[in-house]
């Protein structure tokens, strides 16, 4: 009997939207549209798509966005989170908007505003940085670091662009 009221409460939950659900804590989401006022701890589905504001766990799928992010997220084409990255992104293109990155960012093309760890890419781009990146394209305001890769910039150093390898500390 709990069973199926569980099955009815989630199919309700998908054909009428995520209302009832506000600032709940749910262990597995599957994220077929953006539902932003729920908290996912565990694991969400993205499939196309989801959005939430806060996800601690696993996250997998095509595109995934979010507030908060503190765990693993995978996803195909794109990881978005708005504010404060605490762990491991992998995809095509992952961006913490204006927030932190603390962790590693792995993909084409990774971004934050702040990074606290390590960035592997083909196109890296921080605002500030402590920590490494490795990439065809290394670019940092400021930083206490190393870059490695073909182009590597960064702009406060006395050195603001340097081949191959760069540093500043």
């Amino acid at each position: 009997m709990k069973k199926v009221l569980f099955g009815l409460l989630m199919a309700g939950l998908v054909v009428f939207g995520a209302s009832a659900a506000e600032k709940v804590r749910w262990p597995v989401w599957f994220a077929f549209n953006d539902v932003e006022d729920i908290d996912v701890v565990g694991l969400r589905l993205n499939l196309p798509s989801g959005q939430c504001e806060q996800v601690t766990g696993l996250d997998i799928g095509l595109i995934g966005r979010s507030q908060y992010y503190n765990g693993i997220q995978i996803n195909l084409f794109r990881n978005d989170v708005a504010d404060t990255l605490a762990g491991w992104q992998v995809g095509c293109y992952n961006s913490t908007g204006l927030g932190d990155a603390l962790g590693l960012q792995t993909g084409l093309w990774n971004e934050a505003q702040s990074l606290y760890g390590f960035q592997a890419g083909l196109v890296n781009l921080a605002d500030y940085a402590e920590g490494f990146q490795i990439g065809l394209i290394n670019r940092v305001e400021d930083m206490h670091g190393y870059q490695i890769g073909l182009i590597n910039i960064i702009r406060s150093s006395r050195v603001p662009f340097c081949p191959i390898i760069n540093a500043s500390f």
